[in-house]
């Protein structure tokens, strides 16, 4: 469930990066048009709950890493 909650914020993320790509585009510099701040806005609190979702996976354990070279503790050997 909470990678499933990952990839939808990060495809939120993506969305709202078009959409302030076409706002730059079609303003073109328009001062009295706030739509590119409102999307930077939208992009910022988006960036700040999919980080606040990794950790919260990663200190409660739910993501993890699989990496092959890693074999996990290793255990203190008795002399």
């Amino acid at each position: 469930m909470l990678k499933v909650a990952i990839v939808l914020l990060m495809l939120a993320l993506v969305a709202s990066l078009g959409s302030g790509f076409y706002f730059l585009m079609v303003d073109q510099g328009d001062k009295n048009r706030r739509r590119l701040y409102n999307s930077l806005g939208v992009r910022l609190g988006l960036a700040l709950t999919l980080a606040a979702v990794i950790v919260y996976g990663v200190s409660t354990g739910q993501i993890g890493h699989r990496n092959p070279w890693d074999g996990g503790p290793v255990a203190e050997q008795e002399p």
